[in-house]
């Protein structure tokens, strides 16, 4: 398989607007290479038999199921708030919406 070469790394620095110099230009395009074999290589192994998962381990929901449960009435929630307002928070306006 052919490199990415100096020219292609040219280019897609012009896409992405970087300006880069001579040598970064090579630098990159060796490891850009690099990163594309490293790629390849992992190709190789996924075979057949390897089902595409998203996930190395089987995912389980952690969560506990809802369920209703005493807790503190409006009064008692807001009793500490130094505002309220309809049973709500009152806090200062920020966006100067209404």
């Amino acid at each position: 398989m052919p490199g990415i070469t100096r020219e292609e790394v040219a280019h897609l620095a012009r896409l992405a607007r970087l300006e880069l110099k001579d040598e970064e230009l090579d630098h990159f395009a060796t490891q850009l290479d690099d990163i594309i074999g490293a790629v390849a290589r992992v190709s190789e192994v996924a075979d057949q038999d390897v089902p595409p998962t998203s996930h190395p381990l089987p995912l389980t929901n952690v969560m506990r199921p809802d369920e209703v449960r005493p807790s503190l009435t409006p009064e008692q929630a807001l009793s500490g708030a130094p505002a309220q307002e309809q049973q709500r928070f009152k806090v200062p306006q920020i966006l100067g919406e209404e």
